[in-house]
């Protein structure tokens, strides 16, 4: 079998993410993980255009981030359920990413995170070259990494302080501040797509839930409506 090594030597210019394999074929492990995700996206996205009015930035939903060459490719990459890297291109060459790789684009991620779907010990792993904690705190350096516990609405936020994750302590909210995106993180128990569950969720610095698009039309039609009925009682019929 072709080691690492001799895949390193052999390939030149390395491989980029249009070459590189996108799934390692496993079915997603439970429900909830693309939801969350997208819960994650639709919320801070705008917050995102602000700190980035130029556009450049990156947000992987179970996209793999390569890290070295391996035999098959696969498996030297982690794919964390969701991460965002600041200042890169949202387009590498006109294409959409297939893969984050990293020997072409240096930027870490600024926080990657891992929806729990076991009983958690794959994301604690420290195994050297092979535990997804590992990975991330020596090679793939995130400088936040958390990991998310529906099943216990518990989550653990490391920062990387000297090389190292610190484990991080919660706000007087429980929430935890990523003071770089001006944003914390923290559980929201609530409905989102029509189930209940303790969802991870982001609230800015002053403690104030950032809504997704259809939670901001529904408050916009709430007040609206609150509006009209203030109108109506002054007997002030509203422009239609």
């Amino acid at each position: 079998m072709t080691s690492a090594t001799d895949l390193s030597t052999d390939l030149t210019p390395f491989p980029d993410h249009t070459q590189l394999p996108e799934s390692n074929g496993t079915f997603v492990k439970n429900w909830q993980e693309h939801p969350q995700s997208i819960l994650l996206t639709d919320s801070i996205t705008p917050v995102l255009k602000q700190l980035h009015p130029d556009g450049q930035y990156c947000i992987g939903q179970d996209l793999g981030i390569y890290w070295r060459l391996t035999d098959p490719p696969e498996k030297g990459a982690e794919a964390p359920d969701w991460f965002y890297v600041p200042n890169v291109p949202p387009l590498l060459d006109g294409q959409t990413r297939r893969s984050y790789v990293l020997w072409r684009e240096f930027i870490a991620p600024l926080i990657a995170l891992e929806f729990v779907s076991g009983n958690g010990s794959e994301e604690r792993d420290k195994t050297p070259w092979q535990g997804k904690f590992w990975i991330y705190e020596q090679v793939i350096h995130p400088a936040f990494y958390g990991i998310y516990e529906v099943k216990k609405a518990s989550l653990e936020i490391y920062e990387l302080i000297g090389g190292q994750y610190q484990l991080l302590t919660a706000n007087e909210r429980g929430h935890y501040p990523i003071t770089r995106l001006g944003v914390e993180l923290g559980i929201w128990q609530g409905v989102y797509q029509n189930v209940e569950l303790p969802w991870l969720r982001w609230w800015d610095l002053q403690g104030n839930l950032l809504l997704t698009g259809d939670e901001r039309a529904e408050q916009e039609r709430q007040r609206a409506d609150r509006l009209t009925a203030q109108l109506r009682a002054l007997g002030v019929e509203p422009e239609a």
